[in-house]
């Protein structure tokens, strides 16, 4: 097991060290739920796999269809995130590689973060789409489109994905 990673030439946490980060920052601050009718179920789109390492970046502070970006045939998951959010900055770089090295799982960040704002726009129309109260925050669907976690619960099943990766390594 490598003692950590590096990308940029900034040292990362363990990944122990990040998602008891994650879960201290979730106790402080609720995860609002989600929209009712993301709920439900989505119809996945022809959006493919990338299959680069960085996942796309989506909205930009603007409202969204989580169902227009789904990725036919994997998992999706939604990574609501700010480039002014520490937490979000840590984890990218595991989230790229889950992008990156599963083929059944597609990552798509969402970024609340209108392109003229400084810091974290919690009044951005995405994140108020989507109640965020905290982030990162995640939404997670199944390869036929329905909803599988959000909260807590996806934020749960996205770390243990993680941490299968950090013991493959």
């Amino acid at each position: 097991m490598a003692p950590h990673v590096r990308l940029h030439r900034w040292p990362l946490p363990r990944l122990t060290t990040l998602a008891t980060f994650l879960v201290l920052a979730s106790v402080t601050m609720a995860c609002a739920d989600a929209d009712s009718a993301e709920k439900e179920s989505a119809q996945p789109s022809s959006t493919e796999h990338s299959g680069t390492e960085e996942p796309p970046e989506i909205s930009f502070g603007e409202t969204i269809e989580l169902a227009s970006h789904l990725v036919e045939g994997e998992i999706t998951v939604f990574d609501f995130s700010s480039p002014y959010c520490g937490p979000c900055r840590q984890i990218a770089p595991w989230l790229s590689r889950l992008h990156s090295e599963r083929s059944d799982v597609s990552v798509v960040t969402v970024n609340i973060n209108r392109p003229d704002k400084r810091g974290i726009d919690w009044g951005s129309p995405v994140a108020r789409q989507f109640g965020l109260q905290s982030i990162p925050a995640f939404k997670v669907f199944g390869a036929d489109g329905k909803m599988m976690a959000e909260g807590e619960a996806a934020k749960r099943l996205v770390i243990g994905w993680l941490q299968e990766l950090d013991e493959e390594s």
